[in-house]
């Protein structure tokens, strides 16, 4: 399939990933698109409880965006795609 269909199987909730990867289990979800409470968010990170009541917000929006498992067994948030992925054909559902 090409990227605009590997696109909507993402919008679907699928798993997708390219036969012209190298890595072995890789692939992309699509994540974000939810909302955490300011009391859920770690207090040594940068965007904490008190950074979130410094601008009047009770919760800290994650907009949905597109991460990749790694070949390494890592998650990598925020994966852009290549020219190369998006011109691709070779793109598949996993699952």
């Amino acid at each position: 399939m090409d990227f605009g269909q590997a696109i909507a199987a993402l919008k679907d909730g699928k798993k997708v990933a390219r036969d012209g990867w190298n890595g072995k289990g890789m692939f992309l979800v699509l994540a974000g698109g939810y909302s955490v409470a300011k009391e859920n968010l770690r207090p040594n990170s940068p965007i904490n409880a008190e950074f979130l009541e410094s601008r009047g917000l009770t919760e800290m929006v994650i907009l949905p965006h597109i991460d990749m498992w790694t070949a390494q067994n890592t998650y990598l948030p925020g994966w852009l795609a290549s020219q190369s992925d998006m011109l691709a054909s070779d793109w598949h559902i996993v699952n």
